[in-house]
């Protein structure tokens, strides 16, 4: 007993089984190299030219990818200052809903210009101040580069839609941006409100069919199901729904009955006034003027029986999200039980018919008249993994189209801002005394990753490319970025690649607050992980 080491110092203080990581070799680099680990995975995804990822996660789904928040999310990181960079991608998500990509890659190549520092002897507090001038210094810079008369924007005009819309949908499907865009801004034109601030990215669903190729691609006013109706009615033109969220079915009682059955006759009557009881709620529902029903959970085999005698159109949509937003479409109320709906609870629809598209039965859901209400965009695609990027890409538009209707200021895309930023802060940290000037420095060192990230996934040569475009930009053309098809560097407002400056603005400060935080942090301790076996997190919802 006597030569077992007694813990000392910190190990005394915490349980065992505990990591302590501190100082700047083993606390601040470590955490920028894993910052920087996963900057770099993104990184080569950065813009039109950006090579896909592919992702398995572990429940074995397959994600074939360039879309950097689809990357982050699937990746399970577990570095502590790594998942700083994912949360910051995360929160330009939900935001903008675009621009995840520029939120990491740019907060990783801030630490790395950060490790640099650290290793030429600042302090990381001198490091932060000088950051923190930097993103206040941009941020000025920023609102003088948006493009004059973009304040005002109509977003029912197309052309200017597609212009604000186009860079967002090109990172994601390069070549096919022209068709994407096309359709994106008629789906959110059609469901845009009076008042286009409150536009919901939710009414403009997505369909995802295999088979056929993109300039197959339709849109729909209101809504595709993937399922066929249940019975034999295919199709019904300008008719009212009845909705019932609990299923169409004989219901059991709620208490514990027991019948008792003396003859062969009173069998014969039970059975008959359960038919006749079933067939007098199909009646009254069949009464009321609606010509389809819509059940939320399962069709009882007598329902469907009379409700064919009725000549009713059943369908049954499962999901209960897809269930409101099928009554958001027709204006229908979803009942509870089956019972005589009233007039005002049924909904209204152009036409319901089963089409088979590409092999697989689809219900289509139109309504022309009912104003803004939901509007589906069709993919089609030869695969899956085509069909999920695809849909991305639409998500992304669909966000633009939000981000735009709340603030439409644009500023000049393909790292013509970037360029212009770097040079401007450049000057800014000479006339700067202090440390904080060599951070302020480097900070605008990092916009280069943009178009040097830009150029290389181009198959271009950076260097050159952006000596050419700080000779342009010194000269006074600040509106001179990349044209990656030719690989020289152009006006961008006669090529019309714009960028929003919503996207820009948050995604500059989220990246700078994520870098911030991560050189704040001087030591890393960990306690034990806790035993027994690993939780999956509760199922959430469905996909949408």
């Amino acid at each position: 007993m006597g030569f077992s080491m007694q813990p000392y110092g910190i190990q005394a203080m915490l349980k065992e089984g505990h990591k302590h990581l501190s100082g700047l070799d083993e606390a601040v680099l470590k955490n920028i190299d894993a910052c920087k680990q996963l900057s770099t995975i993104t990184r080569t995804s950065l813009g039109p030219n950006g090579m896909n990822k592919m992702v398995i996660n572990h429940l074995d789904k397959l994600f074939v990818t360039n879309d950097a928040a689809t990357i982050v999310n699937e990746l399970e990181v577990q570095h502590p200052a790594a998942k700083i960079l994912v949360l910051a991608g995360k929160a330009q998500q939900e935001e903008i809903g675009d621009g995840a990509n520029l939120t990491i890659s740019f907060a990783g190549e801030l630490l790395q210009n950060a490790e640099e520092l650290i290793r030429m002897g600042l302090h990381p507090s001198e490091i932060i101040s000088g950051y923190s001038k930097g993103i206040n210094k941009t941020i000025e810079i920023l609102d003088e580069l948006v493009e004059k008369g973009s304040e005002t924007m109509d977003v029912r005009n197309k052309e200017q839609v597609i212009s604000r819309m186009k860079a967002a949908v090109a990172s994601k499907q390069f070549g096919q941006e022209d068709i994407l865009s096309n359709l994106i801004a008629d789906a959110c034109m059609q469901v845009c409100p009076k008042n286009p601030a409150n536009f919901n990215v939710d009414n403009v669903r997505v369909a995802k069919l295999v088979g056929g190729g993109l300039h197959d691609c339709t849109i729909v006013r209101g809504m595709v199901l993937k399922s066929d109706a249940v019975g034999t009615i295919k199709r019904v033109e300008k008719a009212k729904v009845a909705v019932f969220a609990g299923g169409v079915d004989t219901s059991a009682t709620e208490t514990k009955g027991t019948v008792l059955i003396h003859s062969a006759e009173q069998l014969e009557n039970y059975a008959k006034t359960e038919e006749a009881k079933v067939e007098e709620l199909i009646k009254a529902v069949a009464d009321s003027g609606a010509k389809i029903i819509v059940s939320g959970a399962a069709v009882g085999e007598m329902a469907l029986h009379f409700c064919e005698r009725y000549k009713l159109m059943v369908l049954k949509i499962s999901s209960k999200f897809e269930l409101r937003r099928f009554c958001r479409t027709t204006g229908a109320v979803a009942l509870l039980k089956l019972s005589q709906p009233n007039t005002d609870d049924l909904g209204y629809v152009d036409s319901i018919s089963v089409e088979e598209i590409g092999g697989v039965r689809v219900t289509i859901v139109k309504n022309e008249e009912g104003g803004n209400s939901v509007c589906t965009v069709v993919l089609r695609g030869s695969t899956d993994s085509i069909l999920d990027d695809l849909e991305r890409a639409v998500d992304d538009g669909v966000n633009n189209y939000k981000a735009m209707c709340r603030d439409s200021r644009i500023i000049p895309g393909a790292a013509a801002t970037e360029i212009e930023l770097a040079r401007r802060l450049k000057e800014f940290s000479f006339k700067e005394t202090g440390l904080d000037q060599y951070a302020i420095a480097k900070f605008a060192e990092s916009f280069e990753m943009v178009p040097k990230t830009l150029a290389e996934n181009a198959g271009l040569n950076a260097m050159e490319i952006i000596s050419s475009l700080y000779a342009e930009h010194a000269s006074g053309n600040t509106k001179v970025g990349i044209d990656l098809d030719e690989g020289v560097c152009k006006d961008m407002s006669n090529l019309n690649i714009w960028d929003l400056y919503v996207t820009k603005f948050f995604a500059l400060k989220y990246a700078a607050d994520a870098a911030c935080t991560v050189l704040r942090v001087d030591q890393i301790i960990m306690a034990k992980p806790a035993g027994g076996p690993k939780r999956d997190p509760p199922a959430g919802m469905d996909e949408d």
